[in-house]
């Protein structure tokens, strides 16, 4: 692959929304908004973004200040970009931590709903936010974006390794100079002012060793088993031309989002306000004013969490059931300061265990690492079992394969260890958690044969 060619600075300053921060005990996130709902409109831009410097290029105000005109746009640098805190190189956020600074900012603004734009990079959070917290999210627009990005035996579309590598050594070579252009922008490629703004763009959004790491993590980015679950009227628009953010990867989002609807518009520009937005704006504002009021919904993507106490038969055996009782009930207080804990709802107790659930994989998983950690404090040991798909809700309760399938997975573990599937561990690349495969496993009830890891360590 060729590098991208070489330099040139747009200063016209714009008047820009007072920039305001929604803070947590993880940092704080800057956030602007703009113009007045309903509806609301939470714009979630690529991994990269600064919401102070953007104003100063009049193309990206304008596009800002068009969508403004018929809904309030609510605009944010997620933890470690732009002006939001930074985060320590070896701490880059997760996916579902990035979708918590969504949900954050969205409480700050009071904004109850919000039809979501997932713009490049910034699609799959959005799709992960609609997924898990339906109720929040009226409508999805996806810009130019992808399920994933790595090839595999099923994603026959995606990038071979060796492109994917040569990707990162050229991102890594010219981040901060604006040559991107070439790949991204081809358009604005030969406009020496377009090539000096969005070099100083890049270079204020994110430092260069932070910019490598984040652009590795999100060619690992894999929100494929997501896609079924998300429930909002759902508009994919993707430039026919592009060579960064290929139309393929649109047409993959249409066909497994359920009754989404695929717009393909000519040209090669990544980012839509760089040239040519209008007709991605006549698109997005066609779709926000047609939105209705989602139902009530009853399906949820979840990650759905057992626990079991190892050998609880025989203890009850050896102890009698008065000792018994108190042991137990120790190991329910300790497993629900836990759950407590990490943001874990309990579903129910099953007798010798627990079944709860979670808005996040990892969330899950080290709430599950530390009950198995802590539990031998009260003398007793324990295994589990994680899957994430979606669920049934049924009052308090829940239902639904996804359920049954983290049910044969703690089956499957061994004691004293969590044990979880593929799709948990695809959803946390990035976290810092690691896995030993655990190999292919039948499990009860379930077609097919199941991949399935254990977690050796949360980072």
């Amino acid at each position: 692959m060729e590098r991208w060619r070489a330099t040139g600075m747009l200063c016209g300053m714009h008047e820009q929304p007072e920039t305001r921060y929604a803070r947590t005990p993880e940092g704080a996130i800057a956030y602007q908004v703009l113009g007045a709902g309903p509806p609301d409109l939470l714009f979630i831009q690529n991994w990269g973004s600064n919401i102070e410097v953007m104003w100063e290029e009049p193309a990206l105000a304008r596009y800002f200040e068009r969508l403004a005109s018929f809904a309030q746009v609510i605009v944010f640098d997620k933890r470690g970009t732009g002006i939001s805190d930074p985060v320590p190189l070896e701490r880059l956020p997760t996916l579902e931590r990035w979708m918590d600074d969504a949900r954050v900012v969205l409480d700050a603004v009071g904004s109850e709903q919000a039809v979501v734009i997932g713009d490049t990079e910034g699609g799959p959070m959005a799709m992960l936010l609609a997924a898990a917290h339906p109720e929040r999210v009226a409508g999805l627009v996806l810009i130019n974006s992808f399920a994933r990005l790595a090839r595999a035996p099923d994603y026959r579309i995606g990038l071979p390794e060796w492109v994917r590598e040569r990707l990162i050594e050229g991102w890594r070579i010219e981040w901060g100079t604006g040559n991107i252009l070439d790949l991204t922008a081809p358009s604005l490629a030969d406009d020496p002012h377009q090539r000096r703004w969005f070099g100083r763009y890049q270079r204020l959004s994110m430092a260069p060793q932070q910019a490598e790491l984040a652009y590795r993590w999100v060619l690992g980015v894999d929100v494929s088993s997501v896609l079924p679950s998300i429930q909002a009227p759902t508009l994919i628009v993707q430039r026919l031309d592009n060579r960064y953010y290929r139309a393929v990867y649109g047409r993959y989002l249409a066909e497994h989002i359920p009754d989404a609807r695929l717009v393909e518009l000519p040209g090669a520009d990544t980012y839509p306000f760089h040239a040519d937005a209008e007709p991605v704006l006549a698109e997005v504002e066609t779709f926000l004013t047609g939105v209705r009021p989602s139902p009530p919904t009853s399906r949820v993507l979840a990650t759905v969490l057992f626990t079991d106490i190892v050998d609880s038969t025989g203890h009850a055996a050896r102890l009698g059931d008065e000792r018994w009782s108190v042991l137990r009930a120790a190991h329910n207080d300790l497993v629900r300061g836990r759950l407590a804990h990490h943001g874990g709802r309990e579903i129910q107790t099953t007798g010798d265990g627990f079944l709860a659930t979670f808005d996040g994989p990892g969330r899950a998983l080290r709430c599950a690492v530390d009950i198995v950690a802590r539990v031998p404090e009260v003398g007793l040991a324990v295994r589990a079992g994680v899957h994430t798909g979606e669920i049934e809700l049924d009052g308090d309760d829940i239902s639904g394969i996804a359920v049954h399938i983290a049910a044969r997975v703690l089956s499957a573990a061994s004691p004293s260890t969590v044990w979880v599937t593929g799709t948990v561990r695809e959803l946390v690349i990035g976290s810092g958690i690691e896995f030993v495969p655990r190999g292919e496993h039948a499990l009860k009830g379930v077609p097919g044969r199941w991949t399935l890891h254990q977690v050796a360590s949360t980072g």
